[in-house]
């Protein structure tokens, strides 16, 4: 370490910078890691932890409502918000403690303060003012919700940040966005009570994700009483004299709430943080441009997890910074396989994915075999409940392999996880077929499908 303060100095105590700081140190470099907040970042603090957890709140009054159908007599039930996030509360400085306590132990110095680049190998920390240095930093400070500022009236609505501190449960919320964190927060909302409608520009919510899993989701959302308004937009937001809010949309149309939450997408969180000074090269949205080795331009300098705007999930973040390990500090130059990333939508119902979607694998391949197959989950026959599971492959015809499967249905983020594993190891759907079935189980439904359902032919279904 001839010259420097540390052998390694990182920015953000998220996911990403958490697991390299920790291992590094581990290792016996000298580490600090810098975190101007909460250790945990976006996924532990306001992300994907406490928002599982409020998924669970959220389905508890159907689970009263489905008992009475297999004998249980449940007696009158009532929700307090409060109670819900103070035990949000305490769950989040627990694994906060947990991260704190394994950088600790691993001999990682834990500076909590705001930390920018102050030149290639040296970083300003803002509480008091000192410029250290190090061999090499990695950044990782992740990304935040875009506030949407040219919304008239985006100062009277919430994020997603937000959403998990809320004084009291709205009576009604207008959630504005499409993708993956408005769908959840809408189920969420709904579940717990509250007149919950969702506006979204596009025709269809959930762009990325294969049509009939998203046309299978809205079905299900509309049914439960979720109000959504595809190729519209909110343009103005006011407040009333009455304090509550009116958004007037594209269509006309006029919402009123009592909050209105914006999950219009999230931005790399680089303003402020020295790039320039330390000459890094970012794109238009301000992501942090890397090799295949998340390297910088500034070669001292790497950027790992959503603030390199690569794929913003957590485990993708914890992935990177294992491969710089490897790369940096064993020798054994690593690179993070991004493909076949296996993904969950924590909606109600679930969504579980992993490869491509019909309309993604239809560019890519000349002839594709579908196999789909929709029917009532077992656990709906006795509890009434109208709900149906879709589940679906989709096979490269050429060479038989499986290249995409996704369900919608209870428990598909679990199964989507032993799926990535099948489709990362390339396995056909001969592999699929002569695997015997788990009986009676929603997931037998994936070995059981012999015939295809349809096929497509460059882009056309035949």
């Amino acid at each position: 370490m001839s010259g420097f303060d540390y052998d390694l100095f990182v920015i953000g105590g998220g996911s990403g910078g958490v697991r390299s700081a920790r291992v590094a140190a581990s290792l016996g470099k000298k580490v600090a890691i810098a975190e101007e907040y909460r250790f945990g970042g976006t996924c532990v603090i306001r992300g994907c932890v406490p928002k599982k957890l409020f998924v669970y709140a959220s389905q508890f009054h159907e689970h009263f409502e489905d008992a009475a159908g297999y004998g249980w007599t449940v007696g009158e039930s009532r929700f307090d918000w409060p109670t819900l996030v103070a035990a949000k509360d305490r769950e989040i400085a627990r694994l906060e403690g947990l991260y704190r306590k394994g950088l600790d132990n691993a001999g990682a110095e834990i500076l909590e303060t705001r930390a920018e680049l102050a030149g290639p190998n040296s970083v300003r920390l803002l509480k008091s003012g000192k410029i250290v240095t190090a061999e090499k930093i990695v950044i990782a400070v992740g990304g935040a919700p875009n506030p949407h500022a040219a919304l008239p009236g985006h100062e009277l609505c919430i994020s997603s940040n937000e959403a998990f501190d809320l004084k009291e449960l709205p009576r009604a919320i207008v959630i504005a966005g499409g993708g993956y964190i408005a769908v959840e927060f809408a189920n969420i909302f709904h579940g717990l009570g509250v007149e919950t409608t969702l506006i979204y520009r596009g025709a269809e919510i959930l762009s990325r994700f294969d049509h009939d899993m998203r046309h299978g989701l809205h079905e299900a959302m509309e049914a439960k009483g979720i109000r959504i308004l595809c190729h519209d937009i909110i343009e103005q937001v006011s407040k009333g004299a009455d304090g509550r809010l009116l958004a007037e949309t594209k269509n006309g149309g006029e919402l009123v709430a009592d909050q209105i939450m914006l999950a219009l997408g999230r931005d790399p969180y680089t303003e402020g943080l020295g790039l320039e000074t330390a000459g890094v090269e970012t794109n238009e949205r301000g992501a942090i441009i890397v090799d295949a080795y998340s390297r910088t331009n500034v070669p001292s300098i790497f950027a790992l997890g959503d603030v390199t705007d690569r794929v913003q999930l957590t485990p993708v973040a914890i992935h990177e910074a294992m491969c710089f390990i490897e790369t940096e500090y064993k020798n054994n130059p690593t690179s993070p396989d991004h493909d076949m990333i296996a993904t969950a939508v924590f909606s109600q119902p679930e969504i579980g994915t992993v490869g491509l979607s019909e309309e993604e694998a239809a560019k890519r391949f000349a002839d594709l075999e579908v196999y789909r197959a929709q029917f009532r989950p077992m656990k709906a026959t006795l509890s009434g409940r109208a709900e149906k599971t879709i589940m679906k492959l989709i096979v490269n015809a050429a060479d038989r392999k499986v290249v995409g499967a996704h369900i919608l249905g209870h428990d598909a983020g679990e199964m989507a996880q032993i799926l990535g594993i099948t489709l990362k190891a390339g396995c056909t759907k001969d592999d699929f077929d002569r695997t015997m079935a788990v009986h009676p189980t929603a997931a037998e439904e994936l070995v059981t499908m012999y015939n295809p359902s349809y096929r497509v032919k460059n882009g056309e279904r035949v």
